[in-house]
This record gives structure tokens, C-alpha cells and sequence, in this order.
């Protein structure tokens, strides 16, 4: 047999190693596919069953049921419908307004000048935006209400009061954005167009403004996108006198049972959201790409006085509402006292809550503590999936961030739409677990925006000399990764629980009546008349504000430290 002996012998022993080597690289890449698909199982289940179908089912009701596109039209048609649109917007487009007239001065005062202090007075003015809405909102009520501080103004469940409660809320996303951008800018430019003739306010018009455009933008969206879904402080202070599309749908799902206008409802919000999720993102992009470095200089004699002048409206309208708060909750019958806080650990009065305060707040932390670890673990296969990028990844990135653009509302009403069945064997929307997995569902895509960027920035070579020097793939992420993200996984993880203990837009549909959490127990109480009702209401909102500030303020002190040791 010498024709097949000698076709082996002449074969190219390079060219069997060059393809046996492709087999191999095929082989490993089929295999490296499936573990990413295995990994990023979980995620994708997670998110599919309890955000996607829940969404997806409120807007295929309020578009397709019963294949009758002209109900939908009608929904929309309706006098009550367009107002709660239109209200929304108003309501957005002022608290916006009034954030960055508020928010533009102090971000100048913080962004471009020195001086003792400075770092105290930025975390003050950073701290609304850490406090649930259902605390912001009980502290104007405290403040407008007709027994209130300010109750003699005639505030009370008006247009007005939610608009300073939302720039009070937003103000800091200004003070944030612009004021990181303000910082960053060098002040050659505008000192170069004074000397050429220009006066300050030319200079600042013609320069400095069209510099800070960018992050303007930015501002105005993300705090636009804040307003039109802040439920709580519509549903509190409005009353019944002002309702946004968010109220309106909690009102024709609890009051009319009317579950085609609220998906109606619901697909308007999540346009709304959208529109302003896509105009921040744009306007981000281009703030990236015109930031550089400046630098901070000690303000003038001249100059302290207007920094102390840009800086007191913010610094009021922080104070006042948190002030009333305090005070409301100190006031009982002949003066001031405990009464109210001593109150927390009793049972109110039959058909005011079933249990007392403090049990709510105990189902609370730990709503909270499962949501925290449900949002962390599903967190941590994302983030593992999408810190390289990749086109796979950027999908998974993209259906991990949805949540961000639909209303926390719209979520909460999903849920309860469609979970209304067996589950592997769970009537999850009879479940006391379909809170935390809300909560859970709300805090995601909020940790990956602290998570990916971290993740993205470690150094590959770090990992490469790790694995050059023998240590396996487990050994380097736990070695490398691991130890480089703790401190921003720790803030993380924080903030997902802060958020959980003061999440109420998706709770107050998914919450169990004989089972409240700490907010929705605080809106029933201020529902309810009698001073011994609000009272107890403003108590536990100070109750509520310590423990998330708490929390924040643990998690900076130890991120700082373990930050301090890397």
C-alpha cells in the first residue's frame, strides 16, 4: 500500500499543527461561549421573569387586549387622563427649573473657589437626595400643612409645595453634575477673554456657559427624569387635589379598579422616562468628552459674600423642611415631648395599622437585607459578564439597566398584574417575598452604575502578572478583582439597601396589608386624621432618615478606610 504511506509521509507537519491548533482555539472558544451563557442564566431569569413579562404585560394591556387600539386612544382621551399628563410635565418641568436656579449658583460657589468648609457643606447639600421620597415628603407636609410651621402660607396640597419639595430632592443633582464640570474647567479661558476687553458677565455668558452646556443638559434631564417619578410626593402632598400619571395609576388600580386605564397609564410613563433617559445619555457623552482639569482658588473679600449669597437659598430650603420635621414630631398636646416616639412601639388604634411602628420598620431592614443580597448576587454575575466588553455583554448591560428607564410605579403594578398564579409551587403575589424581589428590582441597575465602571478601570495587567506568576483564574479574581472592587461593592451594596428601606412607588402595590414596611406605614398614617396619627407619621420619618443615614454614613467611613489600604 504505498500510494497511502506516501501521502502521510508527504503531508505538512505545520500545516497538522496550524489545524489542530484552530480545533483547539474552536473548541475553547464553544467552550468559553457556553460558560458565559451558563453564567449569565441566572441574570436573565431573574430579570425575564420578574421585569420583563411583568412590564411587557402592562403594555401589551394597555395596547393589545382585546386587539381594540381605540380603548387605548379613549383612555387617553379622557379629560382626567390628559391632566395627569399634563400635570407630570408641568410638575417636572418646574422642579427642573427651580433645581438648576438653585443648584447653578451653589455649584459655582463649590466648583470654582477653596474654602473651609467646603467638603461639609457639598455632603449637606448631598444629603436630600439620599433620603427616601416618603421622608422628603413627610417633612413638607410638617412644614405646609395647616398645622404646620408654615401652614399660614395656604401651601397645602398645592402645585407649589411639590415643587419646592422636588428642587429640595433634586437640587443636589445640579449642585453634583455642574458642579463637577464647573471644577473641571481651566480658568485661563475666562480670564483670557477679561483681558481682551470682556466684561465678567460677557465672559461668563460667552465662555463659561457654552463650556458647562454639556453638563447642564445632563442636570436638566436626569433631575426632569426624577421629577416625573417622584409618587411619593405627589401622593402625599397633592392629596387629592394633584395627581400625576404615577398617582393616577395607583388610583384606577385601588379605586376603580380600572386595569386597562393604568396600563394605559403606564405605557405613557414609560415613554416619558425614556425620552429623558435618552437625552442624558447624549448629553453625557458630550460632557465626556470636553472635561479637563482646573483648579480651586480662595475666593476674594468680595467674593465670600457672594458664595455665602449663592449658597443660602439651598442651604433654607435643606434646613427648613428637615427643621418642621423634627419639630412636628416633638409636638404634642400643651407643648413638646417624646409621646410620638414612644409611640412607635405600641399598636395604634384598631384600623390604623395592624402592628406598630417598630414591627414595621424590623420588616423593613429585613425586606430590605434580602433585596440587598438578591440585587448584590444578581449584581455580581452581571458585572462579571459585561466588565469586558463584548457585544454580548453590551446586550446584557442594556436589559440589566431597563429598570432604570421605567417608573418603579410601572414595576410595582407588573408584579401584581401577573404574579397573581403559582410560581414552583408559590403564590408569589400573596408572598411576602414579591417585596424584596421588587425592592431588588428598582436597586440593580443603580449598583452596576457603581459597579461596571470600577470593574472596567482595574488594570489588566494586574491580572496578567498575577496568572504569569501561577496563580489559577479563582486566585486572581478573588486576589485582584475582588480586593480592588470591596470598597466600591461595599457602597454598593449600602446603597442598594438604602434604597430598598425607602422604596415605595413598586412596595405600595406589592406590600402585604398585614405586613407593612416602614414607608408604606408612614403614608397610612398621614392618610389618617388625627394628630396623633401624623405625629406618630412624622416620628417614624425621623425614624426612617437616621437609620438610611446611617447607613450611608457606615458605608463611606469604611470604604474610605478599606480604600485607604489598597
Amino acid at each position: 500500500m504505498p500510494g497511502p504511506r506516501s501521502s502521510w509521509a508527504d503531508a505538512d507537519p505545520a500545516s497538522t499543527m496550524t489545524s489542530r491548533a484552530a480545533t483547539v482555539r474552536t473548541r475553547r472558544s464553544a467552550l468559553s461561549l457556553l460558560r458565559w451563557w451558563a453564567v449569565a442564566a441566572a441574570p436573565l431569569v431573574f430579570l425575564g421573569l420578574f421585569f420583563l413579562f411583568p412590564v411587557g404585560s402592562v403594555l401589551a394591556r394597555g395596547l393589545l387586549e382585546d386587539a381594540d387600539a381605540g380603548a387605548a386612544l379613549a383612555v387617553l382621551a379622557e379629560p382626567r387622563t390628559r391632566s395627569a399628563i399634563a400635570t407630570t410635565l408641568g410638575l417636572a418641568l418646574a422642579g427642573t427649573l427651580g433645581s438648576l436656579a438653585l443648584g447653578l449658583p451653589a455649584a459655582w460657589a463649590l466648583g470654582r473657589f477653596a474654602w473651609r468648609g467646603r467638603a461639609l457643606m457639598r455632603a449637606a447639600l448631598t444629603t436630600p437626595f439620599v433620603l427616601p421620597t416618603i421622608v422628603v415628603a413627610a417633612a413638607f407636609s410638617a412644614l405646609f400643612s395647616r398645622s404646620g410651621v408654615l401652614g399660614s402660607w395656604g401651601l397645602d396640597q398645592t402645585p407649589a409645595a411639590i415643587v419646592l419639595a422636588l428642587v429640595f430632592f433634586n437640587v443636589s443633582v445640579v449642585v453634583r453634575i455642574v458642579g463637577g464640570a464647573w471644577e473641571s474647567l481651566p480658568p485661563g479661558r475666562a480670564l483670557a477673554a477679561r483681558t481682551l476687553g470682556a466684561s465678567r458677565a460677557r465672559a461668563f455668558a460667552e465662555v463659561t456657559l457654552p463650556s458647562l452646556a454639556p453638563a447642564l443638559a445632563s442636570a436638566a434631564a436626569v433631575v426632569f427624569l426624577f421629577c416625573t417619578t417622584s409618587f411619593a410626593l405627589v401622593l402625599i402632598l397633592g392629596g387629592s387635589r394633584v395627581n400625576t400619571i404615577e398617582t393616577e395609576i395607583y388610583i384606577q388600580v385601588n379605586q376603580f379598579l380600572d386595569l386597562r386605564a393604568a396600563s394605559v397609564l403606564a405605557l405613557v410613563q414609560v415613554v416619558i422616562v425614556a425620552a429623558a433617559l435618552a437625552i442624558s445619555a447624549r448629553a453625557g457623552r458630550a460632557r465626556g468628552l470636553t472635561s479637563s482639569v482646573g483648579r480651586l482658588r480662595a475666593p476674594r473679600p468680595l467674593e465670600r459674600w457672594g458664595v455665602a449669597g449663592a449658597l443660602l437659598p439651598a442651604v433654607l430650603l435643606l434646613l427648613a423642611p428637615l427643621t418642621a420635621l423634627v419639630e412636628r414630631s416633638l409636638r404634642v398636646s400643651g407643648g413638646h415631648g417624646f409621646a410620638h416616639y414612644a409611640a412607635l412601639f405600641t399598636t395604634p388604634e384598631r384600623g390604623v395599622l395592624p402592628v406598630a411602628v417598630w414591627q414595621a420598620a424590623v420588616n423593613s431592614l429585613v425586606t430590605a437585607a434580602v433585596a440587598m443580597l438578591i440585587a448584590g448576587v444578581v449584581a455580581l454575575f452581571v458585572m462579571s459578564l459585561i466588565a469586558r466588553r463584548s457585544r454580548r455583554g453590551a446586550l446584557l448591560e442594556a436589559i440589566a439597566m431597563l429598570p432604570l428607564g421605567v417608573s418603579a410605579v410601572v414595576v410595582g403594578l407588573g408584579l401584581l398584574l401577573t404574579l397573581n398564579r403559582s410560581v414552583l409551587g408559590i403564590d408569589l403575589r400573596a408572598s411576602w417575598w414579591l417585596v424584596p424581589i421588587a425592592q431588588a428590582i428598582v436597586a440593580l441597575p443603580l449598583m452596576l452604575r457603581m459597579l461596571v465602571p470600577a470593574a472596567r478601570a482595574i488594570e489588566p495587567r494586574l491580572r496578567d502578572a498575577a496568572a504569569t506568576l501561577g496563580a489559577p483564574p479563582w486566585r486572581v479574581a478573588l486576589h485582584v478583582d475582588a480586593a480592588l472592587l470591596r470598597p466600591t461593592a461595599a457602597a454598593s451594596l449600602a446603597f442598594a439597601f438604602a434604597i430598598a428601606l425607602g422604596e415605595f412607588g413598586a412596595t405600595a402595590f406589592v406590600a402585604r396589608p398585614d405586613r407593612p414596611t416602614l414607608t408604606t406605614a408612614i403614608a397610612r398614617l398621614l392618610s389618617r386624621p388625627g394628630p396623633e396619627n401624623v405625629g406618630l407619621a412624622f416620628a417614624a420619618s425621623v425614624m426612617l432618615a437616621l437609620i438610611v443615614a446611617s447607613v450611608m454614613l457606615i458605608s463611606e467611613r469604611w470604604r474610605r478606610f478599606e480604600g485607604s489600604g489598597l
